[in-house]
C-alpha cells in the first residue's frame, strides 16, 4: 500500500522530507493500532512491533538507474546507505526505519556483485544485511523498480545515498528546476583603449596678444607665427 504513493518527478528536498515524515508517522500509527489490538486479544499482554524489513532471504542485484549501476533488491527497488551508520550499527530506528525499511539479512548476491556481504544486529534483535560495510535499506517512496527517489535526501539526521555495485554512493540527481548543462559564458568585450594625448605644444618665443609681430593682434610687431600675417 505504501509503495502505491505517487512519485514526485523532481522531488524538492523539503517536500520530500515532509513526505517521508508523514509516511513514517502514518506507519507508526498503524503499527501502534495493530499492537494494541493484539494486546486486547491476548488478555492484557504487551507486544512490540519490529521495524518493517525487506523480503526475507534478501537477494541483491544491480539495475541501471539514472545512468549508474545501482544496487537493488530482488524486486528491482534501489538499495540505500545512511551516512550516520557505522559498519556495525544502524542509526535508523523507529519512524526512520518505517520510512527506510532495513534490508533483512543475510542477503545473497546476484551475478556481477563482488562486494562483501554481511549482517549486523539491530536494536530490536533482527539481522540487517550489509554490503561493503554499509547497512542496507529500501525507501517507501520508491513506487516501482528502477526508482531511486531517496537518493541524496537529507532526513532523520543524515544523508541517504543509493549504492553502486562497488559500494560507493551513486550520483545524486540535479535539484528541481536546474539544468545539467553549463550556461554559455557571456561574450567578452573588446578592451577600450584611451587615445594618446596630443604632443605638448612648444611655447612660442614671440610675444602674443599685441606683442609687436606686425599682425592685427600684435600691433604690427614681428610675426608670432599664428597665421594672422
Amino acid at each position: 500500500m505504501i509503495r502505491s504513493l505517487t512519485r514526485l518527478k523532481a522531488p524538492n528536498p523539503l517536500r520530500m522530507l515532509l513526505a517521508v515524515l508523514a509516511v513514517a508517522a502514518a506507519t507508526a500509527v498503524l503499527a501502534a493500532c495493530g499492537s494494541s489490538g493484539s494486546s486486547s486479544a491476548g488478555g492484557g499482554g504487551t507486544s512490540t512491533s519490529s521495524p518493517a524489513a525487506a523480503t526475507a532471504g534478501s537477494s541483491l542485484k544491480t539495475a541501471t538507474i539514472g545512468g549508474a549501476a545501482v544496487l537493488t533488491d530482488a524486486q528491482g527497488f534501489a538499495v540505500y546507505s545512511f551516512a550516520p551508520d557505522t559498519m556495525t550499527k544502524s542509526d535508523c530506528t523507529g519512524a526512520c526505519a518505517a520510512a527506510w525499511p532495513p534490508v533483512k539479512g543475510p542477503a545473497t548476491a546476484g551475478a556481477g556483485l563482488t562486494g562483501k556481504l554481511g549482517t549486523i544486529k539491530r536494536s530490536d534483535g533482527s539481522a540487517q544485511a550489509t554490503y561493503n560495510g554499509h547497512p542496507l535499506y529500501t525507501f517507501v517512496m520508491d513506487t516501482g523498480p528502477g526508482t531511486d527517489t531517496g537518493n541524496g535526501v537529507n532526513a532523520f539526521g543524515g544523508l541517504w545515498h543509493a549504492l553502486t555495485a562497488s559500494g560507493s554512493a551513486a550520483p545524486a540527481p540535479a535539484p528541481s528546476g536546474s539544468s545539467s548543462q553549463h550556461h554559455d559564458a557571456p561574450p567578452s568585450h573588446a578592451a577600450v583603449t584611451t587615445p594618446a594625448a596630443p604632443p605638448a605644444q612648444t611655447a612660442n618665443p614671440i610675444p602674443q596678444g599685441n606683442g609687436g609681430d606686425h599682425d592685427p593682434d600684435n600691433n604690427g610687431g614681428p610675426s608670432d607665427g599664428d597665421g594672422n600675417i
